[in-house]
């Protein structure tokens, strides 16, 4: 068309800028693609995200408590889980009526307890996430849980691995143009998404859920090519 353009990465921004026009809270289901060189069971090239973005009143807290989805999948998707079950058994996710929330801080210790060690000013890495599951599985019961307070984020687990990343956002142009610049962005390029939030915003957050990684841990097949029809990664293409 005359312009550059490349395929949605995130719908972050989109949501973000819905958000701007008063919509209170924005779902989205759509593909998402990613040019990353990651050749693990849990990544793909090309993958359905499931979005939400929402106005919050006093903090992202909101946004964690809309994150509840396998009552509805165990008494709704009863014959869809005997037919995996029957091809690849596996057993039932643990989880808790109410789900297990853990901040960061927790989590390094548990992990510290167990002899494992840990720098509380990093990410953990997957051996660690993995490790942490089996500490909160073995004194909780629980196989989903979140972890928080990154400050202002959170990340939810299932089976020890990470399924969704979401957090307050920023909804300050001054700030957001700021940051932009430190990371060495070019404001012109997003000067739309900055420019919805120049005449006032609410407090808002988000996040989003990578549909194959859900289906994968929650069944317990342990590899998202099992749970996409076509799965493309860094080597396949076709079919």
């Amino acid at each position: 068309m005359g312009q550059p353009a490349c395929l949605a990465q995130s719908p972050q921004l989109h949501k973000q800028m819905a958000i701007c026009a008063k919509f209170g809270r924005v779902f989205e289901i759509g593909p998402v693609f990613r040019a990353e060189k990651s050749y693990t069971h849990r990544h793909l090239c090309e993958f359905t995200g499931l979005d939400i973005e929402m106005e919050i009143e006093l903090s992202y807290f909101e946004v964690m408590d809309v994150v509840s989805m396998f009552e509805h999948l165990n008494n709704n998707c009863e014959k869809e889980l005997e037919a995996v079950g029957k091809q690849y058994p596996f057993e039932p996710l643990k989880y808790l009526p109410e789900t297990l929330r853990l901040t960061f801080e927790e989590g390094v210790q548990m992990l510290k307890d167990a002899g494992v060690e840990v720098d509380p000013m990093e990410n953990l890495n997957t051996e660690k996430e993995r490790r942490l599951g089996q500490i909160v599985l073995e004194k909780y019961g629980t196989e989903f849980y979140i972890l928080h307070r990154y400050p202002n984020s959170f990340d939810v687990f299932i089976r020890g691995e990470e399924i969704i990343s979401g957090a307050q956002r920023i909804h300050s142009a001054k700030f957001l143009t700021e940051r932009a610049k430190s990371c060495g962005i070019e404001v012109e390029t997003i000067s739309p998404y900055i420019d919805s939030f120049r005449y006032g915003v609410p407090a808002h957050g988000g996040f989003g859920v990578g549909l194959e990684r859900v289906v994968m841990l929650f069944c317990g097949l342990y590899n998202t090519r099992k749970t996409s029809l076509f799965p493309r990664d860094p080597k396949r293409l076709t079919p």
